[in-house]
């Protein structure tokens, strides 16, 4: 075989290697997590969107993009400290198109998001009638984000990691309107690239993404969904 033809199927070979295919037979209405209310929409807001905290395994509670949280004595105030290396996704809504750094105040926008009238999201339920009716989310500054209940409610953190309360991109809200639901700008480890919907949806690795596996590497696979 010639030289160039044989490097070129190996390089084809090892790229097939790197992506992972998925279906998803009951198809998928939103890329916008404020609408993710069954599984097929939940799944690729896991990939695009981070959360302030995640569930393990073991469905134990665990930091993701806040490293750690208090909890006040009457239980009604979590404070939770955030990650300064969380980045979005480069994306056009951005000067230069590069994406800039998760702020508190982006958690406070994406979770006050989810209960604005305007929205419409089926997840206002989780807050309703749990936080506090005045000032619910706050950001402290740019790394302390704190959440009030109107009463100790336990089962708050487990809410926090549905994918209802993924933190979006303020900016990219704001400039694709209606149509973010098929532009998502997230933190996630993939980030988005192309969407035919009804046909396929294709995600490639955020090379930026904060979490790296246990021997410290970064995700090398990209993402196509049918």
């Amino acid at each position: 075989m010639h030289t160039a033809l044989h490097q070129r199927l190996l390089y084809q070979k090892q790229v097939r290697k790197k992506i992972f295919h998925y279906n998803e037979y009951t198809g998928i209405a939103s890329l916008d997590p404020a609408f993710a209310k069954n599984q097929s929409t939940m799944w690729p807001a896991h990939q695009l969107f981070s959360t302030l905290v995640e569930i393990d395994d073991s469905l134990n509670i665990k930091p993701s993009i806040a490293t750690r949280w208090e909890i006040s004595d009457d239980k009604r105030i979590y404070t939770f400290y955030l990650r300064p290396d969380v980045l979005f996704h480069n994306d056009a809504c951005f000067p230069q198109s590069k994406g800039r750094r998760l702020v508190a105040a982006d958690v406070a926008f994406s979770l006050n998001r989810i209960i604005e009238a305007a929205t419409a999201s089926p997840g206002a339920w989780i807050f309703n009638g749990k936080v506090d009716s005045i000032q619910p989310f706050t950001a402290l500054n740019d790394t302390t984000f704190q959440l009030r209940l109107l009463q100790p409610y336990q089962p708050i953190l487990g809410i926090l990691s549905m994918q209802y309360c993924s933190i979006v991109a303020p900016e990219a809200v704001k400039l694709y309107g209606k149509d973010f639901r098929r532009h998502p700008v997230g933190s996630g480890p993939f980030k988005f690239v192309k969407w035919e919907e009804g046909q396929a949806l294709i995600f490639a690795k955020n090379e930026n993404y904060f979490e790296r596996d246990s021997a410290g590497n970064r995700l090398l696979i990209s993402m196509a969904l049918k």
